[in-house]
């Protein structure tokens, strides 16, 4: 069993200090996958960094700018560009003067991918200088690291700070809920390759962008990743006793689960699936694309 934090004091546009260094606006978005919203972090004082600016809503908008008053705002940092975290990057950025955003490069996508059952990509987002894994950004008092994690989306980035041993986690991991992994962007191999990379950290908190900190890092991180291992045998089983589909997958895996979550639960499982395929355990029928297998798909075990 995951040992979900979900309790955590916050109130709409309300900035919180919540650690040295760090504060908090969380903006009112709250959804299946947003859980109570997105969670902006503020990091320094005096000359300051903003991580995931979040949606595109004035109220947030203000409540960030009434935030970073009298404060010099150096950079602005999204971990990825879905639209719970990236559109109000470019607003914020012009309301403050031109801050740079910096972001890893965006994935290259078809717009029937804007929209994906989960909060939907940002397509219009472009950072004004591209991150990779290891670049480092600098203010009084604080640093911040890109961490490279792709697994959610293919552009997915982490930011440590060292001077706090934690790691702004985005959406890799979260205390209330587990990640969804949508195909064709985001990757299960990766995903799970990216999970030991934050575990071989030892970081001694991460803040998700949605939700609280997670503070026994390490319990968490193994119960996070058995579960999704869990998941994947928990599949292979489905079609041993005869499944095909993923439309006959999920009913049964997630019958106590939310039915709004059922398509994104299903795209996680066909994220799965794919893994599996290729680690030659399951062999998938596809649809449209010869070499990715689609959510019509029917599987069968090798």
């Amino acid at each position: 069993m995951i040992p979900f934090v979900r309790e955590f004091e916050f109130a709409y546009g309300r900035c919180d200090a919540v650690a040295p260094q760090i504060r908090r606006v969380v903006a009112e978005n709250p959804g299946p996958f947003t859980f109570t919203g997105t969670g902006t972090y503020i990091v320094g004082e005096g000359t300051v960094a903003v991580i995931d600016p979040g949606p595109r809503l004035e109220p947030h908008l203000s409540a960030l700018m009434a935030a970073l008053a009298g404060e010099t705002v150096s950079h602005i940092l999204v971990t990825h560009t879905h639209a719970d975290h990236a559109p109000l990057a470019r607003p914020l950025a012009d309301a403050l003067g031109g801050v740079p955003i910096l972001a890893a490069e965006p994935p290259i996508l078809g717009q029937d991918l804007a929209d994906t059952g989960e909060e939907g990509f940002d397509l219009d987002f472009s950072p004004d200088q591209v991150l990779t894994d290891g670049d480092r950004i600098e203010g009084p008092g604080w640093t911040l690291e890109a961490v490279a994690t792709p697994g959610h989306t293919s552009n997915h980035l982490a930011f440590a700070l060292p001077e706090q041993n934690a790691l702004f986690s985005g959406d890799h991991i979260m205390g209330w809920s587990t990640t969804v992994v949508i195909p064709p962007d985001g990757d299960m191999d990766a995903y799970l390759d990216s999970l030991e990379r934050v575990r071989q950290g030892g970081f001694a908190t991460l803040w998700p962008t949605h939700g609280p900190p997670i503070t026994d890092v390490a319990p968490f991180l193994v119960a996070y990743r058995d579960h999704r291992l869990a998941r994947e045998a928990q599949i292979v089983g489905r079609l041993e006793a005869g499944d095909q589909t993923i439309a006959e997958i999920v009913p049964v895996l997630y019958a106590a689960v939310d039915r709004r979550l059922w398509p994104a639960a299903g795209l996680s499982v066909l994220a799965h699936l794919i893994r599996l395929s290729r680690h030659g355990i399951v062999r998938g029928t596809s649809t449209g694309n010869a070499d990715l297998p689609g959510l019509a798909s029917r599987f069968s075990l090798v």
